[in-house]
């Protein structure tokens, strides 16, 4: 795949560059970045004394060491199925072996909407009991770009406009819907909205993705199931 350079000096597009995992591998790092989720929100919401908190952070600290005394430079893909489509394991937004994912688990649904199902915590707050507003841009964005990839025409983010029509409660079980609503060459221009327990529309957006003129690697898209 051809090397392209991108902002920062890095290049894009380079999947012989990244570490391919299996799926018990994927298990074992789904499982740590759960206990790290737990964690997060414990450190959030902890009342535990001084000390309590140094002797936590201590073992914390060894604890990264551990994990630190192996590493690559680049997060895992894994393959699935027979198409070798590849698997963004670490998505912020769908990585299950993302701490910072909630994660968003991702189902392709009939007329080519793309629905997520999740849930937020408090770690995500922003206005005083709910969400703060650039987490469901963020998810949104990454829900908008699937749609994107599952209508046949994946691209990079140009423009995202959002619409927030009311705040995002966490703690209770919240819906993505993203669909495609046409392609003009290598433009692709998506809609999306999250949904509120009893269907109510908290927040909306629209987005233009651009194919590049470099290829995308393969399957880095909604037919991920992460």
């Amino acid at each position: 795949m051809t090397e392209v350079e991108a902002a920062g000096g890095r290049t894009i597009g380079r999947l012989e560059d990244r570490r391919w995992i299996g799926e018990e591998r994927a298990a074992q790092l789904a499982e740590l970045a759960a206990r790290v989720r737990e964690l997060t929100e414990a450190v959030v919401l902890t009342e535990v004394d001084s000390a309590e908190i140094a002797a936590v952070a201590e073992q914390v600290a060894a604890l990264t060491a551990r994990l630190n005394a192996a590493r690559d430079q680049y997060p895992p893909m894994a393959a699935e199925g027979t198409n070798g489509m590849v698997r963004q394991l670490a998505s912020p937004v769908t990585g299950r072996i993302n701490p910072i994912a909630p994660p968003v688990t991702v189902t392709v649904c009939e007329g080519g909407v793309v629905r997520g199902e999740f849930t937020l915590n408090t770690v995500y707050e922003g206005p005083p009991g709910f969400v703060h507003g650039g987490v469901t841009a963020l998810v949104l964005d990454q829900m908008l770009g699937l749609a994107a990839a599952s209508g046949g025409v994946p691209g990079l983010t140009a423009t995202l406009d959002m619409c927030y029509r009311r705040p995002t409660p966490y703690g209770v079980p919240l819906t993505v819907e993203a669909r495609v609503t046409r392609t003009e060459g290598r433009k692709t221009f998506a809609e999306a909205h999250v949904l509120a327990p009893g269907g109510k529309v908290t927040v909306e957006a629209t987005a233009m993705f651009v194919r590049p003129l470099f290829q995308l690697p393969q399957g880095t898209g909604a037919s991920e199931r992460n």
